[in-house]
């Protein structure tokens, strides 16, 4: 576990202001006696306040300065993603102790069970609180698509599915797997066209709100509480599609199996998901207060590896990093104007973790050091070879024969 707060570290407190001087942004910094000073030249972008002495004093860590703010040792007004600039200047990784938990969750622990506990850490706050900053129209959770870059975020929800019925080739009467139902929005968009649709969730409550639109709604379609790893359909589906899941998912091998193994031969897969070039890399404060367990952000390259090891031809990835950078901002924008709500409802602790989650977001995409893709795969009819040491070798060998 990280420090308290009150504890006061090493660092001379000029280093923290000294960092903040790096920035190519200017601001304000409040001291705890109340006096304020000026970083950089030009009108402040940001103002940072700190309320104690020992919060002045914490050494330069990302996940001790996040948990300052979270906690309520130092404010954070302005603009927050210019001031998020300071990464570069903290040093990186995590605690012995963290990699040692986090090894645990990855090797100790079934994956389904893995899976289950965390999913159900993020989601326990209601159906309400992630709906005061997500789409109203299809309510994903996941990055949404602005072709023109002027789309507001509800009609970029209905570019994301687009780009789903066309990649998939979706037609009225196919049967569609819908692995993490959210808040129902593929069923809500396929049903009045003919799919059947069949969502996987992990969350009672994402179970309880699909199943509750249906009825409202007249849509045709089934709800399943269970996890995609031990999904074992009575028959194959057309297609699948997965939005924003597979980070829950590290274990990409098993999951193309069970896909392969549940679609018909030429069925479809649709991923999209949030990316880093290295698959395990997930900052302190992301693991601590908003995404614990195993969760990890998709590898491109280890994903395409499963997906052809396990029978799948891709026929199609694109880069939609952009496009996940102006979601989370719009997320982050609706979610700083329903403060005053979120902070009665589930606390100003609950609100500063979720600010610092989406700006954050917003910065790492903004910045490269996050990606987002989508990719579609189709299902071969032979699950094909996997080349183990054995293959290998005679396959080098019979390079000299």
């Amino acid at each position: 576990m990280p420090p308290a707060i009150g504890h006061v570290g090493r660092d001379n407190p000029e280093h923290l202001i000294a960092a903040l001087r790096r920035l190519p942004t200017s601001g304000t910094v409040v001291l705890p006696d109340g006096s304020e000073c000026g970083v950089g030249e030009g009108p402040p972008a940001y103002r940072v306040a700190f309320r104690t002495s020992a919060a002045l004093r914490l050494p330069l860590k990302e996940s001790l300065l996040g948990q300052a703010y979270v906690e309520g040792a130092i404010d954070l007004d302005g603009d927050l993603v210019s001031l998020l600039d300071v990464r570069d200047h903290l040093p990186k990784g995590i605690s012995p102790g963290a990699a040692l938990r986090f090894l645990w969750e990855l090797t100790g622990a079934s994956p389904t069970r893995m899976n289950a506990r965390a999913i159900n850490q993020h989601y326990t706050l209601g159906d309400d609180f992630y709906l005061t900053f997500i789409d109203r129209r299809y309510r994903f959770y996941s990055h949404c698509l602005f072709p023109s870059r002027r789309e507001s975020l509800e009609e970029a929800a209905e570019c994301k599915l687009e780009s789903m019925w066309r990649g998939l080739g979706l037609q009225s009467g196919m049967r569609l797997l819908d692995i993490g139902g959210g808040w129902g929005g593929v069923m809500e968009y396929g049903s009045p066209r003919g799919v059947h649709i069949t969502s996987l969730t992990l969350v009672d409550d994402s179970a309880a709100f699909i199943r509750r639109l249906a009825e409202e709604r007249g849509l045709k379609g089934e709800v399943v509480v269970q996890d995609v790893l031990k999904h074992r359909p009575a028959e194959p589906y057309d297609h699948a599609v997965i939005f924003g899941v597979i980070e829950h998912i590290p274990q990409y091998r098993l999951f193309c199996q069970r896909v392969w193994a549940a679609l018909s031969p030429e069925g479809r897969l649709y991923l999209d998901a949030s990316a880093t070039k290295e698959k395990w890399a997930v900052s302190p404060f992301t693991r601590r207060y908003t995404w614990p367990g195993s969760h990890s952000f998709l590898s491109l390259q280890d994903i395409i590896r499963e997906l052809l090891f396990t029978g799948f031809e891709v026929l199609e990835v694109t880069c939609e990093t952009v496009d996940y950078g102006m979601t989370i901002r719009h997320w982050a924008d609706r979610l700083e104007d329903s403060h005053e709500t979120v902070a009665e409802r589930w606390g100003e602790q609950v609100y500063r973790a979720f600010r610092m989650f989406l700006r954050g977001g917003q910065h790492a995409f903004q910045t490269n050091r996050l990606q987002a893709y989508h990719l579609v795969a189709r299902r071969l009819a032979d699950p094909g070879p996997r080349p183990g040491v054995t293959r290998r070798l005679a396959q080098a060998a019979a390079l000299f024969a």
